[in-house]
């Protein structure tokens, strides 16, 4: 864990025995409060947060005995050392029914409090560590989150709530940025494993030779580095779900001990002999042609056909019409209370602007736009200028227009190239309806025709020039 250590508390009425602990602990990089009664302790550790105490058992006032008994029935999982001149096995065994983690005999070694604070100070690293995890896994997915009013978000969102309660494998195709892992967390959360654990794995983000140990584990010694048994994702996900993104980047040999783990649930550990089995529901997504990868051999057709139970096919946006600037509208009251700003709305130049980009990178890229647009806004409506020029963009989209092929219609990608074309000229005019048209030498009325059948809903173009004026001032 990176995120620095809260302070320890030192509780002892002798001044000298506090300045020792506070310099000793404090050359070793620990924050270290110091207080001279247990009365003072407790209200510092109702006050501040704090990872470990270290109280002396004889104390003016209050008896760190009694001092103990107060923190355990207010902070029962606060470790406490307990220090004492006087010990013998019978008084260990009392301060550690009392609740203390450890206890020290006066007078003690600098070393072993030094081992007994760094024992206290992993195990607060762990549990933090573990909440973490625990939070990023149990995150709630609902379906109102997948925002749209597109026929094909409708049946999306329909097709969700039917299988998402049975134990269905679902496979969940789409480009990237189109939000296949809000589909996959919805399944989880609106299924009967809701309550158990929702474990995600990125096959591409993972190396090839760590993502089976991640997967399903290793034995100690099965690998260089492997000093330890480590148990596999699918056994913390005993019960719940599993998904993985992108699989199809998982390497074909994987793949078959993955079809085997599909077929009855059993797997063996890397460097493992021991047969396991595990009860989870099972869901994968890939941003790549399942159908060519297939065909070149790099993913198993078998492997695809049992993860092929229910199929989830996103659009990409630019399919998706007006659900871009419902999209937009999202994005910017997320980001008006995540920034605390209060830019209201969007301009009608940057709504044409919006419907007009092709949006390679879908939803995850218009998100980054106007998150950029909401840190550059001054004013109380995002304005044109605000947004990306979209010049690379266009040339992204230019070469997936070209490399457009395989079982789609000729009307679709017809109507691809002509949608490319028209945005770039738009871009290239300033989103001028009437250079637009000139530019590709047709009427304004034809090309408003185009972009509304196109589903890029033009906006109010500049107003005709007066009768009479000619020239570039017209």
């Amino acid at each position: 864990m990176t995120t620095p250590l809260p302070p320890l508390l030192v509780v002892d009425d002798e001044k000298n025995l506090r300045l020792s602990l506070q310099t000793l602990l404090g050359d070793e990089g620990y924050s270290v409060l110091a207080v001279e009664s247990a009365e003072a302790g407790l209200e510092l550790l109702a006050k501040e947060k704090i990872f470990m105490v270290i109280t002396d058992a004889r104390l003016g006032g209050m008896s760190g005995y009694d001092f103990l008994n107060r923190v355990r029935n207010r902070w029962p999982k606060l470790p406490v050392l307990m220090i004492t001149a006087y010990a013998t096995p019978k008084l260990a065994v009392e301060v550690i029914k009392a609740g203390a983690m450890d206890y020290l005999a006066k007078p003690f070694a600098p070393e072993e409090l030094l081992h007994a604070v760094e024992r206290c100070a992993e195990r607060h690293r762990l549990l933090s560590e573990n909440a973490h995890l625990l939070a990023r896994a149990t995150e709630t997915y609902q379906l109102d989150q997948i925002v749209g009013d597109a026929a094909k978000m409708h049946e999306l969102r329909q097709l969700i709530q039917t299988v998402a309660p049975t134990d269905a494998r679902a496979l969940i195709l789409g480009e990237s940025g189109t939000g296949k892992e809000l589909v996959a967390g919805a399944l989880h959360s609106l299924s009967q494993r809701c309550r158990a654990q929702y474990v995600r794995i990125n096959c591409a983000a993972i190396p090839e030779m760590l993502l089976e140990s991640e997967l399903f584990g290793h034995e100690r010694g099965a690998f260089t580095g492997a000093l330890k048994q480590k148990p596999g994702r699918v056994e913390e996900a005993n019960g719940g779900t599993i998904f993985l993104d992108e699989i199809a980047d998982m390497s074909r040999p994987l793949q078959a001990k993955l079809l085997r783990f599909l077929e009855d649930g059993t797997f063996t550990r890397v460097g493992g002999t021991q047969e396991l089995r595990v009860n989870v529901r099972f869901i994968a997504a890939t941003n790549r042609d399942i159908v060519q990868a297939i065909a070149t051999d790099q993913f198993r057709a078998d492997l695809f056909h049992r993860l092929n139970v229910v199929q989830f096919r996103l659009p990409p946006l630019r399919e998706r019409g007006e659900d871009i600037l419902q999209l937009a509208e999202h994005f910017l009251k997320l980001f008006n209370a995540a920034m605390n700003k209060s830019v209201k709305s969007i301009s009608r130049g940057a709504r044409q602007k919006l419907m007009s980009h092709r949006w390679p990178g879908n939803v995850r890229e218009l998100r980054n736009v106007i998150e950029r647009a909401l840190i550059l806004e001054t004013t109380r409506e995002i304005q044109s200028g605000s947004l990306p020029d979209f010049q690379l963009e266009t040339r992204l989209n230019k070469t997936e227009t070209l490399a457009a092929t395989g079982d789609r219609a000729i009307d679709e990608l017809v109507a691809d190239f002509e949608r490319a074309l028209i945005n770039a000229t738009l871009a290239k005019s300033n989103f001028s309806l009437t250079r637009t048209a000139e530019q590709l030498k047709i009427s304004r009325h034809a090309l408003r025709y185009r972009m509304q059948r196109l589903n890029l809903t033009p906006a109010e173009d500049e107003p005709p020039a007066p009768a009479g004026r000619t020239g570039p001032e017209a």
